[in-house]
C-alpha cells in the first residue's frame, strides 16, 4: 500500500511545491475568479428576491472556468518543460500518474474555493459557511478535478489544446455543475432537507464514478 501512496504523494507534492514558488496556477485562477464575479455582480445586479437563483450560477460559472484554466495550464507546463516525459518514464504504473495529478489538482481547486467563498459571501451579503455547501464543494470538485485530469491529458498533446479542453470537457462535467448549482441553490433559499440530499448523493456517485472511470482510461491518454 505505501509503494503505491508514496509515489502519489511525491507527484502532487512536486506540483504543490512548483506553484508554491511560480503561483502560476493558483494566482491566475483566483484572478480569473474575482473578475468573473466582479462582472456578473455589476451586470446582474441580483437583489435580496433574486439572490437565491442567481448567485449559484454566478458561483459555479466561477469556479467552473477558472478549474479549466488551472487544468489546462497544469499540464501544459509539464508538456512545455518536459516533465511529462519525465512522469512518463517514472517506474510506476498509470493510475499511479493519474492520482498525483489528480490529487494536486484537486487541493489547488480548493485552494482558489477557500478564496474565494468569503469575497463572494461579502460581495452578494450571504452567508456560505454551511456543511452541507462545504461538501457539496468537495463532492463536485471531486468529480470535476478527476475528469478534468483525464480531458486535460488527452488535450495536451494536440496543437489546440487550449481550445480543445473545453470543448471535450464542458459537455462532460456539465451534470456535476447542474446538481452543486441546483443544490447551492435550495441551500441558499432555506428550502430543500430531502432534495439537498439527493443532490449530494448524486454528486457523490457522480464523483465516485468519475474518479474510477478516469482511472482506468488514464492510461490510454499518454503515449509510451
Amino acid at each position: 500500500m505505501r509503494d503505491f501512496w508514496l509515489p502519489i504523494a511525491t507527484i502532487a507534492w512536486k506540483d504543490l511545491l512548483l506553484e508554491f514558488r511560480t503561483k502560476d496556477i493558483v494566482v491566475s485562477g483566483f484572478v480569473f475568479a474575482i473578475a468573473t464575479v466582479l462582472v456578473f455582480n455589476f451586470a446582474l445586479r441580483p437583489t435580496s428576491e433574486t439572490i437565491g437563483f442567481i448567485a449559484p450560477g454566478i458561483l459555479w460559472v466561477a469556479f467552473t472556468f477558472t478549474g479549466t484554466l488551472g487544468l489546462n495550464r497544469s499540464f501544459i507546463l509539464e508538456k512545455e518543460q518536459g516533465g511529462l516525459d519525465g512522469l512518463i518514464l517514472c517506474p510506476v504504473s498509470r493510475d499511479v500518474l493519474y492520482f498525483g495529478k489528480f490529487l494536486s489538482s484537486f487541493l489547488f481547486m480548493l485552494a482558489v474555493q477557500a478564496a474565494i467563498f468569503p469575497i463572494f459571501s461579502v460581495l452578494f451579503n450571504i452567508s456560505l459557511i454551511t456543511p452541507s455547501l462545504l461538501i457539496i464543494a468537495i463532492l463536485a470538485t471531486l468529480g470535476f478535478a478527476s475528469l478534468g485530469t483525464l480531458f486535460s491529458a488527452i488535450s495536451v498533446n494536440t496543437r489546440s489544446r487550449e481550445v480543445l479542453l473545453p470543448v471535450l470537457f464542458f459537455p462532460m462535467v456539465l451534470p456535476i455543475v447542474i446538481g452543486a448549482v441546483a443544490a447551492t441553490g435550495l441551500i441558499l433559499d432555506g428550502t430543500g432537507g430531502a432534495d439537498i440530499i439527493q443532490w449530494i448523493v448524486l454528486l457523490g456517485v457522480f464523483a465516485t464514478t468519475s474518479v474510477t472511470i478516469s482511472a482506468l482510461l488514464f492510461s490510454f491518454t499518454l503515449g509510451d
